[in-house]
């Protein structure tokens, strides 16, 4: 089946399934534990902390496990929020932040007393600096969140640029790295990052794990209390073959980035070739040649995505309509309605996205695909997809 959705959760690398087996096919001891296997497990996973502080350029001990990016998320804007005091709860995010940020935010402005700002986006969705620095409060604004790359339109945001802005509010700069950490890749230092989530699953890792970046020194509310695992910052057994995998994803993301990405951006611009082919009226969302270099987010006129992806599907190909992380619905993005989409033209947008093992083989089925659904979709009046 050709799968064009890496967006939503990259295909498990092998290296990971090699990595994971040994603690699948046996149980996996308490890494806790004093004993030989659970010092075992220990071992595997501080090299997974290795693996993964290497991939963001981050100190291995600054590295905190968690469930996965929403997990990470939430802990870092929460944990910011509870830390700081009553008159110090003010937030700024990007329009087009994922929801996991976007929530845990508004959960701090019911439950917390804290107040959001959204920092607007241009067309490309790339946010703006001077919505941001607008918006700041010295003294008062705790956390500016801002991702790498749009998980729905690839948009590259100017992460150092916003870190530089919240720090000189005295507030501490969030970047979800979810999407972006495999390629065209992040880098805590050179960043000037202070929280930074990722997620194994969309590097070719397992689902359900993930890890929060947090710089040293940095004051951090947990969420979970029990056993003081992670720092204390996030208690829990710690899921060792889970770990294993999504740091041996890590250490493959690296090694290939470079190549990858320029592997990625081809197949993405023959995709984008194929399908303007097709439909010359085609939109694409973002803007491609500084976005991620494996999506490709393109708007059919007149055909709603719901009805493409379902002919699509039929025909073996996986893709998606914007993101995958809300449900499952298919509903008007909030990223592109920022971007100044229209309604209409949010819900004929479909999102392609290429990854480590994308051939051009999945390319031109998809390409082909397409055309077939095109011929069988009837085009809809100007503005009239619901």
């Amino acid at each position: 089946m050709p799968y064009l959705d890496y967006a939503a959760s990259a295909p498990l690398r092998a290296e990971a399934l090699a990595a994971m087996r040994p603690f699948l096919e046996r149980p996996a001891a308490n890494p806790s534990s004093q004993h030989g296997p659970g010092r075992a497990a220990r071992a595997a996973v501080e090299t997974a902390r290795e693996q993964v502080a290497a991939l963001v350029g981050a100190a291995p001990g600054d590295v905190v496990f968690t469930s996965g990016g929403t997990e990470a998320d939430n802990l870092a804007v929460k944990g910011t929020v509870l830390a700081r005091g009553p008159d110090e709860r003010h937030l700024v995010a990007s329009a087009v932040e994922h929801h996991a940020v976007l929530d845990a935010a508004a959960w701090a402005v019911a439950d917390a007393g804290a107040d959001l700002t959204l920092a607007a986006v241009d067309p490309a969705g790339r946010v703006d600096l001077d919505a941001i620095a607008d918006a700041l409060r010295p003294g008062r604004t705790a956390l500016v969140a801002c991702m790498a790359a749009n998980n729905e339109v690839g948009t590259v945001q100017p992460v150092a640029e916003a870190a530089g802005l919240a720090h000189g509010a005295g507030a501490v700069l969030l970047c979800d790295a979810v999407q972006a950490a495999g390629t065209p890749g992040v880098d805590v230092a050179r960043d000037g990052v202070d929280l930074l989530a990722l997620a194994a699953h969309k590097l070719g890792g397992p689902t359900g794990v993930g890890a929060l970046v947090v710089r040293p020194g940095l004051a951090l509310r947990p969420l979970a209390h029990g056993g003081g695992q992670e720092r204390g910052l996030r208690s829990g057994t710690l899921p060792v073959a889970a770990l294993a995998g999504f740091g041996a994803a890590a250490a493959a993301a690296l090694a290939e980035r470079d190549a990858q990405a320029a592997a990625l951006a081809r197949l993405r611009d023959r995709l984008l070739a194929g399908l303007r082919a097709l439909e010359p009226a085609l939109t694409v969302n973002g803007d491609p040649a500084r976005g991620l270099p494996g999506l490709a987010s393109v708007g059919f006129p007149g055909r709603r995505a719901e009805d493409l992806l379902l002919l699509l599907d039929r025909a073996g190909i996986a893709c998606s309509a914007g993101s995958a992380c809300a449900s499952g619905a298919v509903s008007a993005s909030h990223v592109l309605l920022a971007m100044g989409r229209a309604p209409a033209e949010a819900r004929e947008t479909v999102r392609f996205s290429l990854g480590h093992g994308s051939t051009t083989a999945d390319v031109d089925a998809a390409v082909a695909a397409v055309g077939r659904a095109l011929a069988t979709l009837a085009p809809a009046p100007a503005g009239a997809v619901p």
